[in-house]
């Protein structure tokens, strides 16, 4: 008898990838009982210069799945709320009482959870490149890897049978998980859009700064485009500048003018020498702004989770957030069942429960990120700098006008409704600052053009997240919208 991809299959799962998401889903189906191999391309550190700042939501998520203490031993910073800056005014956006993100150098962070994850029962972690999934009918039923000739400590998995080629290996689970981040390697098997980027950050480490406000993230809200500023560790501090595509080149030095000509004059005096000081000691290295809004996929026997399926500005830091809150949702979902081979049960349990559940809050998220970089920035519509203006005097009112927003931003309150709210309210605090001190005829078309605007940025980010569908109607119906061609 010929064995079935079933016989041959020694995990229950397969995870490609071992970045945050991978790492936190391979521990929380281990802790279930279920055999998990996780499959990532280089464990060596990480280097990167975004994923290093958490929402409190996302800490909260990390704790409910038993890996805060990831936080431990890498000079993890507190994060107690965001200070807003413009040239002429800063306003100050604590977190809720109680609650605190966390800022960090994104590998070390990122090899706690692996080690985390490697020692959690039935979890193996190894060393490989996925090369392709295998395939049976319209299944997933595995997927083949490179073993990794540079690392002894990367030996193929348990199981796994090796091909004609020594080091090619195929292993298979009935369910692969697949979170090979922002540059998935899979994603256009399973979704037809690709990511869109139309800026990138620029990062640098910043040795002996002092923030203006430690222990806060910082926004400063420059000219084209925003800058970012968190502390890395105790003694370093991230800056990153958002640089509108097209980026300039880094070969011939034309980058490093532009931040020390066009970005350094708009930091404040207290950190514009550390600042100087990084751009000449260390290259400045620079990482696509992408969004990728998540588009259901129906093939049995995989699922893409994280940056490989769902992306937004990293402005807000809500990254790790909707990912570790896809896990906590996906790995509660399967949690009743005994196995994953019935594989008819599982689709029908991914898109008939965990879409639908995790849509309102992921939504809320990847709109906010897109919406509040687009009021900031404000560099490609006359009418948005007043907009600007107006959401810096909206925060400024105190009370729901800045702890609705930041409830939002920290990811503590994940409704639509209430993001959609906020941003329409910040708009007729523009129209506000428009009309006065008297409305004329010049500036009620200003304010017109301000709310049109306003409705021009949030409406695409909803008709793509698939939530309040009455927004665009009502938009359209007072004329601030166009209607879409047929």
């Amino acid at each position: 008898k010929r064995p079935t991809t079933s016989d041959l299959a020694m995990h229950d799962a397969i995870v490609v990838g071992g970045g945050v998401v991978g790492c936190a889903l391979a521990f929380a189906l281990g802790n279930q009982g279920r055999r998990v191999l996780v499959i990532e391309r280089d464990l060596s550190e990480p280097d990167r210069i975004v994923g290093e700042l958490m929402q409190p939501a996302g800490v909260d998520r990390l704790t409910d799945l038993g890996m805060a203490n990831a936080f431990e031993g890498i000079d993890a910073a507190m994060c107690y709320g965001y200070q807003i800056f413009t040239p002429t005014q800063s306003t100050h956006l604590p977190y809720p009482q109680g609650k605190t993100g966390r800022s960090f150098h994104h590998g070390r962070f990122v090899n706690n959870l692996r080690r985390l994850a490697s020692k959690a029962p039935n979890v193996e972690l190894i060393q490989g490149t996925v090369t392709s999934l295998i395939e049976e009918g319209t299944s997933v039923v595995g997927v083949k890897y490179k073993t990794s000739e540079a690392s002894k400590e990367a030996p193929a998995a348990e199981g796994g049978n090796t091909s004609e080629d020594a080091s090619l290996v195929c292993s298979y689970a009935p369910l692969t998980f697949v979170c090979d981040g922002c540059n998935s390697n899979f994603r256009r098997i399973f979704v037809d859009q690709k990511p869109l980027a139309t800026s990138s950050f620029v990062g640098l480490v910043l040795r002996d700064c002092k923030p203006p406000k430690p222990e806060h993230g910082h926004v400063f809200l420059a000219n084209p485009s925003p800058i970012l500023l968190y502390q890395l560790s105790p003694t370093e501090a991230r800056l990153l500048v958002d640089v509108p595509n097209p980026l300039p080149s880094a070969a011939n030095g034309d980058l490093v003018r532009y931040l020390e000509t066009h970005t350094g004059p708009q930091l404040p005096e207290s950190i514009r020498p550390v600042f100087l000081e990084a751009l000449h000691r260390e290259r400045p290295r620079s990482m696509p702004n992408s969004k990728l809004h998540p588009e259901p996929h129906a093939r049995p026997g995989v699922m893409l989770l994280g940056d490989s399926w769902n992306m937004r500005h990293p402005l807000t830091g809500g990254g790790m957030t909707v990912g570790l809150s896809d896990v906590k949702l996906i790995t509660n979902l399967l949690k009743g069942l005994p196995d994953f081979k019935d594989q008819a049960r599982i689709v029908d349990i991914i898109h008939k429960k965990f879409y639908p559940q995790r849509t309102g809050y992921a939504a809320t998220i990847n709109i906010l990120a897109g919406a509040l970089y687009k009021v900031f920035a404000a560099n490609d519509d006359p009418a948005l700098p007043a907009m600007r203006e107006g959401c810096m005097s909206y925060f400024n009112t105190g009370g729901i006008c800045a702890r609705g927003p930041v409830a939002l931003l920290s990811g503590l309150d994940g409704s639509s409704l209430t993001l959609v709210t906020h941003f329409f309210a910040v708009a007729f605090f523009g129209v506000a600052r428009v009309l006065w001190p008297f409305p004329t005829l010049s500036r009620l078309r200003h304010a017109h053009r301000l709310l049109s605007a306003a409705a021009n940025i949030v409406v695409p980010l909803i008709m793509r997240e698939h939530v309040l569908r009455w927004v665009p109607v009502l938009c359209r119906l007072l004329g601030l919208v166009k209607k879409e061609k047929k």
